[in-house]
């Protein structure tokens, strides 16, 4: 019986979580969908990037990586709405 109940609340609590997290979504046009979905993956390049140029030892390779990662940051820059 106890089983029964935490069961319960545990999927009140996702069905509540579920809701919190589409009622406080922002609906977006698909245009901006696009946008925002190119934003993330250039974020997790850079990312990768960040990663790579932590462990790269050879001075061309590191050169490479800063190149890559300054032209990652300006293409965010251009896709990032305006604050």
């Amino acid at each position: 019986m106890a089983r029964g109940w935490e069961s319960k609340s545990v999927e009140d609590q996702q069905a509540e979580a579920s809701r919190d997290k589409t009622s406080h979504k922002k609906r977006l046009a698909p245009a901006q969908v696009v946008q925002e979905q190119q934003l993330e993956g250039l974020r997790l390049s850079r990312a990768r990037v960040v990663q790579q140029l932590a462990a790269a030892r050879d001075p061309r390779h590191r050169l490479m990586l800063e190149r890559a990662l300054a032209e990652l940051d300006r293409r965010i820059e251009t896709l990032q709405p305006p604050a």
